[in-house]
């Protein structure tokens, strides 16, 4: 399996051990490789995972698998750990995107219904927020892209006033 960025791997991943209802503790995190493996390791499960980034096809690789979690979850939670705000907003982003004002117990529904876990307001406000603030974000990069075009423009059209005449303002006062 290939996967075209690091954020694409670790995403995967996360929905994957969210929708198993598996947790799993990274060994190992650099630049370019990714190693994961079960919480329960050695203890009845040896699942794990190493991805790598390979240069010469510009993708990240599976290296290493061993096969699906063989193990459950110790105790049965009505949360995951790997279900965190970054998740669920990129879940939830078509829906806040249409309505912005809509309600966290809309959005808790939502997660619900896509991962099986009941998450807290907390999660979902901080979800809501950072759809929104990373809106907020894009449209403030636009906003100042056109000043900055705006401002060239500006200095274009001052360039061509005579230097004469601009100083006869100032001068005759």
């Amino acid at each position: 399996m290939k996967f075209s960025s690091r954020e694409a791997v670790i995403m995967a991943m996360k929905d994957y051990t969210i929708r198993r209802g598996v947790d799993y503790q990274v060994y190992e995190s650099e630049p370019l490789t990714f190693y994961a493996k079960c919480t329960q390791y050695r203890s009845g499960c040896d699942w794990l995972i190493r991805v790598n980034m390979i240069s010469r096809k510009y993708c990240w690789v599976i290296r290493r698998y061993n096969n699906s979690h063989t193990c459950t979850r110790a105790t049965i939670s009505q949360d995951h750990s790997k279900l965190d705000s970054n998740t669920i907003a990129e879940a939830i982003k078509p829906l806040v995107e249409a309505d912005p004002s809509i309600k966290g117990k809309s959005v808790i529904t939502e997660v619900q219904l896509k991962f099986n876990y009941i998450i807290s307001y907390r999660k979902a406000w901080l979800a809501k927020q950072k759809i929104r603030y990373s809106k907020m974000v894009c449209e403030y990069e636009l906003c100042y892209q056109r000043l900055r075009e705006r401002d060239e423009a500006y200095t274009n059209w001052l360039n061509r006033i005579p230097r004469e005449q601009y100083a006869l303002a100032f001068d005759i006062g």
